[in-house]
C-alpha cells in the first residue's frame, strides 16, 4: 500500500509539473504572441472607426494688420492684390492678420462648413465678403453665432450653398501659428472631430496609464529612476497633446485660457529637465566612461536657465529663447549620445536614442517648420504614433536597463556565493535561538561543523562559556564593533581565540569569524615585551617604572633596591656577549628565587637591576638586600666550562607616598654609585630624610634649570694657575674653570654644574659659551698677559659628538683666529676613545688653526696605551687620583713615573693635577713632571688676580714651596721649558 501511495503521489507530481508549464508557456508566450499578430493584422485590414471623405484645401489671400488700422471693408480692398497661399504662418507675430478665402457647395445634402485648424489662434472674427454680413466672433473662452470650436481650432458654418462663397476672416494668434481653411461637409467634420478625440484620448489614457504604473511599480521597489522617467511620460503626453491642439484639456477637464500659455512654456522647460535628468540616471556609468562631465553639466544649466525663461517671458520672446537654449541643450545631449553609442554600443542606449529622436522630430516639427518656414514639416507627422512610438522605445530603453542591472545584481550575486565559498574568513548565519542556518566551508571547516547539524548545534557548543550572550550583545552594535573569543574546552578547541564580528540581519545574526590564535599569541608576546626584558625575563625599563608608580600611589611601606653588577664589562670584553647574557640570565633567575613574595623585579641597563620591595620597613629590606648581596656574589656564575666570578653592589633607598618614578629611581642610582665607590661595604642606604636626598633634590633643580634650552643666569668663569716645574716665575698658564651663583648668591661647585648640564643636554651650549667668553676675555687683556703661553679650556664628551657645537666653535676660532694659539683643549682619555676617528679629525683642525690638545684624567682608563700613539695630542694631564696618594703608594709613583716617560717619549708634556702638600711636589719634580696645578700652588682665582700677576709662582703663599721654587730659580735658566715658546703651534 506505501508502494502504491507512493507511486501515485509521484504520477500526480510529474503530472502537475507537466501542466504548469503548459500553463506558463501559454500564458507567456502564446497569449502575447496573439494580441501583437491580432493588433497589427486590425491596424492593416481592419477599416478605420471614423472614415471621412477628407477635407478640401482652400486657398487663402493674407495680409498682416500690424498697426489694426483696417476695418472689414478696407481689409477686402487691401486682400484683392494677394496672392493665393495654401498656408501662411505668422514667423510668432501676435498682431491682427486678415485673410480671404472662398467656400464652394461641399455637399448636396450637407451643410457646408470651414474648419480653422490653428491651435495657435486666440480671437477670430468673420464675415461674408461680398455683403460684410458678420458670421461671429470667437476666442477661447466663448464663440457666437456660426463659428464654433472643433478639434483644436474653430469652424465656421455657412449652411447649404447654391454657389461659391468669399469668407473674410480677421484672427490673432500666438506662438508658430500656422493659418490654413479646410472644407468639410457637415458629416464628415463630425467624423474627423471624432477621430480627433479619439486619437487624443487614446493617447492621453496610454500614456498616462503607463506614467502611473511605472509611478506606483517605482515607488514601491524604490527606484527613483523609474519615478523620474513616469514623469518624462507625463511629459511627453503633454507635448503630444501641445502638437494635436488638446493641450488645453487634461483629464477631461478644460484649462483656463489664462493658465495656458504659462502651462506650455513650463511643459517644455520641465520636459527637458526630466529629459537631461532621466539621461543622466540611465547613464550614469556609461558617462563616467565617456567623460565630458563639464559639457553634462552645461546641459543641465541650460534646463535652470529655460525653466526661469519659462517663468519670465512672454510666450512670444519664450520660443526664441526655447529654440536657441534648447537648440545647445539638444546638441550636447546629441553628442554625449553619439559618445555613448561609439564606446559603449549597448542596447539601452540604442533604445534610447530611437526615442529621442522621434520626441524631437515630432514635438518640434511645427516649431522647426514654422521657424525656418520648411512646409513639408508642418502637420508631416502622426503625433498619436510619434507619442506612442517613442514611449514605446523609451520603454525598452528602461527595459534593457533593467535587464542589465538585472544581469549585474545577478553576476554579483554569483560572485558574491563563490566568494562566500571561497574566502579563508569564516562567514554564518544564526537563526534567533542560535542554532546556525548558513556557514561557509571555511567556517566550517574551522570548527568542524557538518551541514546535517545545522539545526542541532548550538553557538555555545563551539566556544567558552557565555559566548552566546556575548554575540547577541555584539550584533545589537551593529557591524562596527567586534569581539574576540575563546573554544570550548569540550570540542578540543579551548586554546585557540577568534576574532568575531556580527550583526542583526531582520531576526537573524550574520557575522564573520577568523581565527587569530597566532595573532593573540604574537600580542600577548608583544603586550610582555612591551614591559619585560626579552633576556632576562624580568620588567624592563617600562615595567619598572610602572610598577614604581602603581607602588608610589599606595600608603603601605616600600623601599626600592638599585643593584649593579660589579666589572661585569669585563666578562663582555673577555668572554663575549653570550657569556655575559648567560650571567645576566643567572642574575634574575637567583634574584627571583629569593625574592619569592613576588616584588616587581626588572632589568633597566646592561647590567643594572631594580627590585621594588613592597610591604616592607626599610629595616626589612636591608635584611632582604645582604641575603640578595649574597646570593649574588658568593657563588660564581657557571657558563659552559667557565665559571665566573661577579660582585653585586646595591643602592638602597626608603621611599614615602607619591615619590616621583624619576626621582626614586634617581636617589637609588647614586645610592648604589656610593656602593661601588666603597671598598668595606656593597650597600648604602638612604632612609628617609638623608642628606643625600635633599641633595639629589637639588641636582634635579639644577638639571631643570639648565635644561630649558637656554643659558642659565649666574654663569661665570675663574682661572687656577699651571705653574712650569722649569721656570716657575717664566710664564703665567692657568686653567679656565666653570662657576655659577644660585640665586641665593652661594657658589656651585663645579662638578655640580656639569653633570646638571649633561644630563639636562645643555652642556654644548654652556662650553660654546665658556670658550666665547674666553676668547673675548683674552683679546680684551692680550696686553696684560704677555708671560702667558697657554690656556687649558675643558670640552665635555657631549660637546665633542655634537656636530653643531664644533661647527660653532670652529667658527669662533676663525673669527679669533689670533687668539686660538693661546687656547689648550682638554678632553678626556674616555672621550677621545669613544669615537677614535672623530677624535683625530678634531685633533688635526684645531692643530690646524694654531691651538693644543691636551689628554685631560690620564690614566683612569684601561685602554689608554693602546691608542695613545693614534692621538697627536700636545700634554697629558695626570689624573689627580695618583698624584694624591702617590707619597703614600710607591706603586702610584711607578705609574705617574711610567706615565711621564711615555709623554716624553711621544714628544707631549706632563701636567700633574690636585698637586697638595711639598713632598708630592718635589717628587715630580724628580720623576721630570713638567707643570703642576693644584691648591699648593693656588686656588681658581678670579680674573682681575691674573692680569694683576706676573706668573703662576706669584700666588705661592707656602714658605716651603716658596724656598723650592727659589731652588728651582737658581738653577741653569737654560733647562727653561721650550713650551713656552708662543710662536709655535704645539708643546715642544
Amino acid at each position: 500500500m506505501a508502494s502504491v501511495a507512493l507511486f501515485s503521489r509521484s504520477k500526480y507530481g510529474r503530472a502537475g509539473s507537466f501542466m504548469d508549464r503548459l500553463l506558463y508557456t501559454f500564458s507567456v508566450f502564446v497569449v502575447p504572441a496573439l494580441i501583437a499578430v491580432g493588433t497589427v493584422a486590425t491596424l492593416l485590414w481592419a477599416p478605420h472607426q471614423f472614415e471621412s471623405n477628407g477635407a478640401v484645401v482652400l486657398p487663402l489671400r493674407v495680409i498682416k494688420d500690424p498697426r489694426s488700422a483696417l476695418d472689414p471693408a478696407g481689409a477686402v480692398k487691401a486682400l484683392e492684390d494677394q496672392a493665393e497661399v495654401g498656408r501662411f504662418s505668422t514667423q510668432l507675430a501676435e498682431t491682427p492678420v486678415w485673410f480671404l478665402f472662398n467656400v464652394p457647395n461641399m455637399s448636396l445634402e450637407q451643410s457646408t462648413y470651414v474648419e480653422l485648424p490653428s491651435r495657435h489662434a486666440q480671437t477670430l472674427a468673420c464675415w461674408i465678403a461680398s455683403t460684410l454680413q458678420p458670421l461671429g466672433v470667437a476666442n477661447r473662452q466663448s464663440t457666437t453665432n456660426e463659428i464654433s470650436a472643433v478639434k483644436a481650432g474653430f469652424s465656421v458654418h455657412l449652411g447649404h450653398l447654391a454657389q461659391p462663397v468669399p469668407v473674410l476672416c480677421r484672427g490673432t494668434f500666438s506662438g508658430p501659428a500656422q493659418i490654413s481653411a479646410l472644407g468639410w461637409d457637415g458629416q464628415s467634420l463630425r467624423t474627423s472631430a471624432l477621430d480627433f478625440q479619439e486619437s487624443s484620448g487614446m493617447i492621453g489614457g496610454g500614456l498616462l496609464t503607463l506614467a502611473v504604473f511605472v509611478f506606483v511599480t517605482a515607488l514601491i521597489n524604490r527606484e527613483w529612476t523609474y519615478v523620474i522617467f513616469a514623469a518624462w511620460l507625463v511629459g511627453n503626453l503633454r507635448l503630444c497633446a501641445n502638437a494635436m491642439g488638446w493641450d488645453m484639456q487634461w483629464t477631461g477637464r478644460t484649462i483656463p485660457a489664462d493658465f495656458l500659455q504659462p502651462l506650455r512654456q513650463f511643459t517644455f522647460a520641465a520636459y527637458y529637465l526630466l529629459t537631461g535628468a532621466l539621461f543622466s540616471q540611465l547613464f550614469r556609468r556609461e558617462l563616467k566612461v565617456v567623460g565630458y562631465h563639464w559639457l553634462l553639466g552645461l546641459g543641465q544649466y541650460i534646463g535652470i536657465a529655460l525653466l526661469v525663461c519659462s517663468v519670465a517671458l512672454p510666450y512670444s520672446r519664450f520660443i526664441p529663447a526655447l529654440w536657441l537654449l534648447g537648440g545647445i541643450g539638444i546638441g550636447v545631449l546629441i553628442f554625449l549620445l553619439a559618445r555613448i553609442v561609439w564606446l559603449a554600443r549597448s542596447r539601452t542606449v540604442l533604445w534610447y536614442v530611437g526615442s529621442l529622436a522621434i520626441v524631437l522630430f515630432a514635438t518640434f516639427s511645427d516649431v522647426l517648420g514654422a521657424a525656418f518656414s520648411i512646409k513639408s514639416l508642418s502637420g508631416g507627422v502622426s503625433t498619436v504614433m510619434a507619442a506612442l512610438s517613442s514611449s514605446m522605445m523609451a520603454a525598452f530603453a528602461i527595459a534593457e536597463q533593467m535587464r542589465a542591472e538585472r544581469e549585474h545584481r545577478r553576476q554579483a550575486q554569483t560572485e558574491l556565493r563563490n566568494t562566500y565559498d571561497v574566502t579563508p574568513i569564516g562567514l554564518f548565519t544564526l537563526d534567533s535561538a542560535g542554532h546556525f542556518v548558513r556557514a561557509n566551508p571555511a567556517l566550517r571547516s574551522m570548527l568542524s561543523l557538518q551541514k546535517t547539524e545545522y539545526k542541532v548545534r548550538h553557538w555555545n557548543d563551539y566556544f567558552e562559556s557565555g559566548a552566546w550572550g556575548a554575540l547577541q550583545a555584539l550584533a545589537s552594535k551593529g557591524s562596527e564593533g567586534e569581539l574576540e573569543m575563546g573554544g570550548a574546552v569540550a570540542r578540543g578547541n579551548g586554546e585557540r581565540r577568534f576574532l568575531l564580528k556580527a550583526t542583526r540581519s531582520n531576526s537573524w545574526i550574520e557575522g564573520s569569524l577568523q581565527d587569530v590564535t597566532e595573532r593573540s599569541k604574537a600580542i600577548e608576546r608583544l603586550r610582555f615585551l612591551a614591559e619585560h626584558d626579552p633576556l632576562t625575563g624580568s620588567l624592563n625599563r617600562r615595567g619598572v617604572e610602572k610598577a614604581i608608580a602603581a607602588q608610589s600611589e599606595e600608603g603601605a611601606a616600600w623601599a626600592l633596591a638599585y643593584v649593579d653588577l660589579d666589572r661585569f664589562k669585563l666578562v663582555n670584553d673577555l668572554f663575549g656577549h653570550r657569556a655575559g647574557d648567560e650571567v645576566l640570565k643567572q642574575v634574575a633567575t637567583r634574584t627571583r628565587a629569593l625574592f619569592s613574595a613576588g616584588f616587581p623585579f626588572g632589568r633597566i641597563g646592561g647590567d643594572e637591576f631594580v627590585c621594588v620591595m613592597s610591604g616592607m620597613s626599610i629595616d626589612e629590606a636591608i635584611d632582604c638586600c645582604h641575603h640578595l648581596i649574597s646570593a649574588l656574589s658568593d657563588t660564581p656564575y657557571q657558563v659552559g666550562n667557565r665559571a665566573f666570578q661577579v660582585k653585586a653592589s646595591v643602592g638602597l633607598v626608603e621611599c614615602s607616598h607619591g615619590v616621583r618614578v624619576q626621582d626614586a629611581l634617581s636617589h637609588a642610582d647614586r645610592a648604589c654609585r656610593e656602593a661601588k665607590k666603597s671598598s668595606n661595604t656593597r650597600m648604602v642606604t638612604y632612609r628617609k630624610g638623608a642628606a643625600a636626598f635633599e641633595e639629589r633634590a637639588e641636582e634635579l633643580k639644577l638639571v631643570e634649570t639648565l635644561g630649558r634650552n637656554r643659558l642659565p643666569p649666574g654663569l661665570f668663569l675663574v682661572m687656577q694657575p699651571i705653574m712650569s716645574l722649569t721656570a716657575p716665575t717664566e710664564s703665567l698658564n692657568f686653567e679656565v674653570l666653570l662657576r655659577m651663583r644660585a640665586p641665593d648668591g652661594a657658589t656651585l661647585p663645579a662638578g655640580k654644574v656639569i653633570v646638571a648640564a649633561e644630563e639636562s643636554g645643555n652642556i654644548a651650549a654652556i662650553d660654546k659659551w665658556v670658550i666665547a667668553t674666553l676668547l673675548e676675555w683674552v683679546e680684551k687683556h692680550q696686553a696684560s698677559l704677555t708671560n702667558t703661553r697657554f690656556i687649558c679650556v675643558n670640552l665635555s664628551g657631549g660637546s665633542l659628538n655634537d656636530e653643531q657645537f664644533m661647527e660653532d666653535v670652529f667658527a669662533l676660532f676663525a673669527r679669533f683666529r689670533h687668539i686660538v694659539p693661546y687656547l689648550c683643549l682638554e678632553i678626556t682619555e674616555s672621550v677621545a676613545l669613544h669615537d677614535l676617528g672623530n677624535t683625530q679629525r678634531f685633533i688635526a683642525r684645531v692643530h690646524e688653526m694654531g691651538g693644543k690638545i691636551a689628554l685631560d684624567d690620564f690614566g683612569a682608563g684601561y685602554t689608554s696605551f693602546k691608542y695613545l700613539k693614534d692621538l697627536s695630542a700636545d700634554a697629558l694631564k695626570i689624573d689627580g687620583e695618583f698624584i694624591r696618594t702617590m707619597c703614600a703608594h710607591p706603586a702610584d709613583i711607578a705609574i705617574v713615573e711610567a706615565i711621564v716617560a711615555l709623554a716624553r717619549n711621544l714628544g707631549m708634556r706632563s701636567v700633574a693635577e690636585w698637586v697638595e702638600d711639598v713632598d708630592t711636589l718635589r717628587a715630580l719634580k724628580e720623576i721630570g713632571v713638567d707643570y703642576v696645578q693644584g691648591y699648593l700652588i693656588a686656588k681658581p682665582q678670579e680674573s682681575g688676580a691674573i692680569l694683576a700677576a706676573t706668573s703662576a709662582a706669584s700666588f705661592v703663599k707656602d714658605p716651603a714651596v716658596v724656598q723650592f721654587i727659589d731652588s728651582i730659580v737658581g738653577q741653569d735658566k737654560t733647562l727653561a721649558f721650550t713650551y713656552d715658546v708662543p710662536a709655535k703651534a704645539g708643546l715642544h
